[in-house]
């Protein structure tokens, strides 16, 4: 990771250099967000102002950092940064009679994948209704749509004996990545986030980048008894994640929903599967580790769910929250895809967000 850090510094000038090397402040660390809200809302250098070479050295950083799973880790995260493309591609084609969706001064549209000099050519499945609004939760926003709009940071110097932070992301996009003494203290918060939910590109290639999160939790809330699923409901109603972007430290006091270790051995194993695949956004030998902690803390985990239990609705909405482990899945009515839902979903640990480096409390 270091020395991937230093070849992609090295292809930058002194004034690239600035924008990508910052202070490992709380204030740096918590600017991220899922809107695509470009440079206003998170720092870094953004990736649609690099060359093919420095893209490249970016992208090995990132790739090197995640896991290394198909539809988790650097692939899922290369298949989001896709989708908007897909975004950006149907809300220019909306509203061409009104003119050109909002886009930082670098192109919105410049591919994120270091083998492409040019964004894919993506078709989205179902052409989107209605006219794209300005703003708002999980769309259109300052920075525009396109994998262009991604940014990435390093808070601190990269170091194998210091203290620093991979900072990365964009619209539906959040890495935070601790570093200390060269292990990874903290692997969250972690955002993600689609729109479309599936779509198909020209050359035949479907993609669905949530899958593995959301049929995880649809094998766990499918398993539970009519009584157990009494118990797992909540009586609030959400339509969003509740520790997005801005509500750091804000946990529930109380924990709610149904006790894992009232589940029964299958059940159990259910409840790791469902948590694999957000902690897959680290390197495969952090996330084992993780995973043997949520296993070790299993039975002081609840999982908990509002709306429906088939993840296709608005308002839908399952959570797993743990004395580490905190999951949140919710539906969302589309933004550019009126016709569609779209997917919101956080990873975070009680203690160990941001590598444990700030206190919110």
């Amino acid at each position: 990771m270091v020395s991937a850090a230093n070849a992609f510094l090295n292809t930058l000038d002194a004034d690239q250099q600035a924008e990508v090397l910052l202070d490992f402040s709380e204030e740096n660390a918590t600017a991220w967000s899922n809107l695509p809200c470009g440079s206003t809302c998170r720092p870094g250098i953004q990736l649609g102002s690099l060359t093919d070479t420095q893209l490249a050295a970016a992208m090995k950083v990132v790739k090197l950092a995640t896991g290394s799973g198909e539809g988790t880790g650097y692939d899922q995260i290369t298949q989001i940064i896709k989708a908007d493309d897909v975004l950006n591609s149907a809300q220019s084609t909306s509203t061409e009679s009104a003119g050109p969706a909002p886009s930082d001064d670098a192109s919105s549209t410049a591919s994120a994948d270091p083998s492409a000099t040019a964004a894919p050519s993506s078709t989205a499945t179902d052409a989107p209704t209605g006219a794209p609004p300005s703003g708002g939760t999980g769309g259109g926003g300052m920075g525009g749509y396109g994998s262009g709009v991604y940014f990435l940071a390093f808070l601190g110097t990269p170091s194998v004996d210091g203290t620093w932070q991979l900072h990365f992301g964009g619209h539906h996009l959040a890495v935070n990545e601790t570093y200390k003494k060269g292990k990874v203290a903290g692997a969250s918060p972690f955002f993600i986030g689609v729109e479309p939910t599936t779509w198909t590109d020209d050359d035949g290639t479907t993609y669905t980048p949530l899958e593995n999160q959301r049929n995880g939790l649809l094998a766990l809330t499918s398993s539970l008894s009519t009584e157990q699923l009494a118990t797992a409901k909540l009586s609030e109603s959400f339509s969003d994640v509740l520790l997005g972007p801005g509500e750091d430290g804000q946990f529930p006091e109380t924990k709610e929903g149904i006790k894992a270790s009232s589940l029964s051995p299958k059940q159990k194993q259910l409840v790791l599967k469902a948590i694999h695949p957000w902690v897959a956004n680290v390197d495969d030998a952090t996330a084992k580790k993780l995973m043997k902690t949520y296993e070790h803390e299993l039975n002081e985990t609840y999982i908990a769910y509002s709306g429906g239990t088939g993840l296709d609705t608005q308002g839908d909405y399952v959570r797993i929250d743990g004395p580490g482990v905190w999951i949140e899945f919710v539906c969302q009515n589309g933004v550019v895809y009126r016709d569609q839902i779209h997917y919101h979903t956080v990873y975070r640990d009680h203690t160990r967000d941001y590598g444990s480096e700030f206190s919110f409390s």
